[in-house]
């Protein structure tokens, strides 16, 4: 019987040895769980740090388009008027290019005129 008592023991002790190494298992799979845990934490709060920091940059661009787009719309009213501007200045300098040929033309031909009335006047009096 006292060879029974020492299996029983042995065994018992035997037991105890892989209840052990079980907990102590248990006990490094449940830290690489709180550590798997601690990183996925770390990576989600990087994942929404970007997102946030995407949508910033986003928001900024679409600000930048829709500025340049209420510019353009804003000389392309201006445009029209510009043309505008350019096609009556273009228009004001042939008047006055041909108002200034027309004087030139009345000054030369008063000038003919004179010249003519002083040829007569001279004949006249000859």
């Amino acid at each position: 019987m006292s060879s029974l008592i020492i299996i029983f023991g042995v065994t018992v002790l035997l037991v105890e040895i892989k209840e052990v190494e079980y907990r102590e298992q248990r006990e490094e799979k449940e830290l690489e769980i709180l550590e798997l845990t601690r990183q996925l934490k770390i990576q989600n709060e990087e994942k929404q740090n970007e997102i946030i920091k995407l949508q910033i940059e986003f928001n900024a661009k679409l600000a930048r388009i829709q500025n340049k787009t209420a510019k353009s719309f804003s000389d392309a009213s201006v445009l029209p008027q510009s043309i505008y501007r350019r096609k009556l200045q273009h228009l004001q300098e042939e008047k006055n290019k041909e108002i200034e040929i027309l004087r030139n033309t009345i000054r030369d031909l008063e000038q003919r005129l004179n010249k003519g009335q002083d040829q007569h006047f001279k004949r006249r009096r000859f």
